[in-house]
């Protein structure tokens, strides 16, 4: 069997959703034929994962994603000591150059699901506030971050003004909505300043290893993309999904760079740039986008409707992130495994798909074999690392964490449903 293109993988997904929502069913489909490693005996014993869940959808879908650059650690630190790969996972450089990789990506997609909520919503709505509230916790985050290596005063002044910059972004938002485009001008000449302003902080804070023209350079691509996002959304535009993941992805170039004239500046212990720093930043780009990207496309079946474009367009986006991981993989591992790897990535990720269809059902028992499976998942990808790895990479120590990663996700699931499914 050849294997599905993504436009049908996509329309596959798509229509497993709006069957299942009808009927309370659900759907797998498989990509070829390969035969993955067995499961290990503790799944096939039981023990399932839980949902973890506190009904707070947007803080739910951080603490899903907060798990990821663990994952990516581990991984990255089984992998270059399999490969003898130059650098050092786990330096103080690499940790700021993963750390703010994390927290500016979040900032992206936490932005992107605000800006949806208040278009769903309303701006005055409960869910919004929610949404608004965890994109806080995420600027305190970013903050923090900085203030880890220029202090706690300047960790103060730039949560200032990054919190003005997301309050602009809030305001374009609402003048894109209401076509009003003398204030989308106005929200736009704001954060040009915040632009300026903040390279001159980072030029400032580094004594000139970050250049205020190259910061202002990388911010202004930042509220180019994001505001881009923001109209797709606004306007119906079927390619907003696209646009959120474009303006996310540029955000681990830019902690490359912040990451880069900090080190430079403070001398950190490490080289941001190693290609062991390199990998883990990309891991944890890659393994964090999986989880927004799913909670974007869980909250779009839930709200446009599982067959609506909107939906074939956020699932689009999502297997686009597992095509990237399968290449991050086969980079080290070669084409078989990047083969072997992809497939194994979207069982699961139709696993999570029946998990939702099965939430917003009701279905117990549907929700309850689709943890089955995903637990089967976890212990096959386990054994697909140690194997690749020459045992760097200890099965038990893979199953471990995605059982983390499928509990805060299945969670999350269900705290959308609560949320979003009447």
């Amino acid at each position: 069997m050849r294997p599905l293109t993504k436009s049908v993988r996509v329309t596959a997904v798509a229509a497993a959703l709006a069957l299942g929502l009808a009927a309370c069913g659900g759907t797998d489909t498989s990509d070829d034929n390969t035969t993955p490693p067995s499961p290990t005996a503790e799944a096939q014993e039981g023990n399932l994962p839980t949902a973890v869940s506190t009904g707070d959808p947007f803080a739910d879908a951080r603490t899903a994603a907060s798990h990821m650059p663990m994952t990516a650690q581990a991984l990255a630190t089984g992998i270059s000591e399999a490969t003898d790969m130059k650098g050092d996972v786990g330096s103080d450089a690499a940790n700021l150059r993963a750390g703010l990789t994390e927290v500016l990506q979040e900032h992206v997609y936490l932005a992107g699901i605000a800006v949806a909520t208040a278009y769903h919503a309303g701006p005055d709505s409960d869910e919004f506030k929610a949404a608004a509230s965890t994109l806080d916790e995420n600027s305190k985050a970013v903050a923090a971050a900085v203030g880890s290596v220029a202090g706690e005063d300047n960790e103060k002044t730039f949560l200032q003004a990054w919190r003005s910059h997301v309050d602009d972004f809030v305001s374009y938002a609402v003048a894109a909505k209401g076509g009003d485009e003398a204030g989308k001008k106005e929200a736009l000449n704001n954060l040009a300043a915040y632009e300026k302003t903040s390279a001159e902080f980072f030029e400032k804070i580094t004594d000139g290893a970050l250049p205020a023209d190259a910061v202002e350079g990388a911010l202004g691509k930042h509220v180019k993309t994001l505001s881009g996002a923001i109209d797709a959304f606004a306007s119906g535009d079927g390619k907003a999904f696209d646009k959120l993941k474009a303006a996310a992805d540029h955000m681990p170039m830019t902690a490359k760079a912040l990451a880069g004239g900090i080190d430079k500046a403070a001398d950190i212990d490490g080289n941001p740039n190693s290609p062991a720093s390199e990998l883990r930043s990309g891991l944890t780009g890659l393994l964090q986008g999986h989880v927004y990207l799913a909670s974007v496309a869980v909250f779009t079946a839930y709200t446009a409707g599982p067959d609506s474009a909107e939906f074939e367009a956020a699932a689009g986006e999502l297997d686009e992130n597992s095509v990237e991981l399968s290449k991050a993989v086969g980079s080290v591992a070669g084409p078989d495994n990047e083969k072997t790897f992809l497939q194994v990535w979207r069982s699961h990720i139709d696993d999570f798909v029946s998990y939702a269809v099965a939430s917003a059902g009701d279905d117990e028992a549907g929700k309850k074999e689709a943890l089955s499976n995903l637990d089967d998942y976890r212990s096959t990808a386990g054994g697909f690392f140690e194997e690749i790895t020459g045992g760097a990479v200890p099965a038990d120590a893979v199953a471990t964490e995605l059982k983390k990663h499928i509990e805060t996700l299945a969670g999350a699931i269900d705290s959308l449903k609560a949320a979003l499914v009447k």
